[in-house]
């Protein structure tokens, strides 16, 4: 797949993760999915940024956690703007917060830190040298970044308010799509509207993430932006990260289009790792024949 250099406004574009142990961190996901790492901050800097790619190309981070920050491990989510000041205007205005005011990183870029109304944290990419993820949608590169929310009527008018997202629904579930994002994708894969449209899915050319209600035993979760790798095999993906370590917080299982399961790393940090099963497309519909029959 081609290498990809930057992203149009609104379109997720990078993921890094902030450990209390990054070293320990890089250990984990080299051995998990082969990635190879740079710490790319100045020779005695109090923290690390290592930069994890793939045939030479970024496609993630491992990182200190900051200064102030919460202890806690977690894989961030980073959407790409055309100008970081002027989305923390528009955060705030939807009913957000900012978490870390824009500042520049050198020449790499300009980021910002928010929250939406309920809580979830994500972050903002301006870019500058960085070009965000250089390889998606392989094995081993960043496939997905979801929200998982308790009030999605008011995840959408904020989503909307800041990125201009829409949503699609797709059975049972709902993906974010930012209109137009699939004609861009099309300068450098034609036909790709016409694909989609094959598979019985229209419009999954303009989604850009997914939206998960939070329900059941996990009510009391708090709202939070999820990152899904690609794999091989979920199966031995789940196998590995025990190995190295790891926890399988949720075994291998098959949903429409995908065999998925949900890893925490040793520092508990989770994540998602899913292979693509074109043979699951139908799934959603074999599950409401066979509840229906009951």
């Amino acid at each position: 797949m081609a290498v990809r250099d930057g992203y149009i406004p609104g379109v997720p574009c990078w993921v890094d993760t902030s450990h209390p142990e990054p070293e320990a961190a890089v250990r984990f996901y080299g051995e998990l999915f082969g990635w190879e790492f740079e710490d790319v901050m100045p020779a005695g800097s109090p923290s690390s940024y290592f930069v994890a790619r793939m045939r030479g190309a970024d496609v993630a981070a491992v990182g200190s956690i900051p200064d102030g920050a919460p202890v806690a491990p977690t894989w961030n989510t980073y959407v790409w703007v055309d100008r970081a000041d002027e989305t923390a205007t528009r955060v705030v205005g939807a009913g957000g917060k900012v978490v870390s005011e824009p500042f520049d990183v050198h020449d790499a870029g300009r980021i910002a830190v928010f929250a939406d109304p309920e809580g979830a944290v994500f972050s903002v990419w301006q870019a500058g040298r960085h070009r965000g993820a250089r390889i998606v949608n392989e094995p081993g590169s960043l496939n997905f970044n979801g929200l998982e929310t308790r009030d999605a009527a008011s995840a959408k008018a904020f989503y909307r308010s800041v990125f201009g997202w829409q949503t699609l629904a797709l059975g049972r579930a709902e993906m974010w799509t930012l209109p137009g994002y699939g004609d861009y994708l099309e300068r450098d894969r034609p036909g790709l509207r016409d694909e989609v449209a094959a598979m019985g899915v229209p419009g999954f050319e303009d989604v850009v993430a997914s939206l998960s209600p939070i329900a059941g035993e996990q009510l009391e979760a708090p709202a939070r932006w999820t990152v899904t790798f690609a794999v091989d095999d979920a199966d031995a993906t789940a196998k590995k990260a025990i190995r190295l370590g790891g926890e399988v917080l949720v075994a291998p299982f098959d949903a429409p289009w995908v065999r998925t399961t949900v890893i925490a790393d040793p520092q508990g940090a989770t994540l998602i790792a899913s292979r693509f099963a074109a043979e699951n497309r139908d799934l959603a519909d074999r599950e409401r024949i066979s509840v229906g029959a009951q």
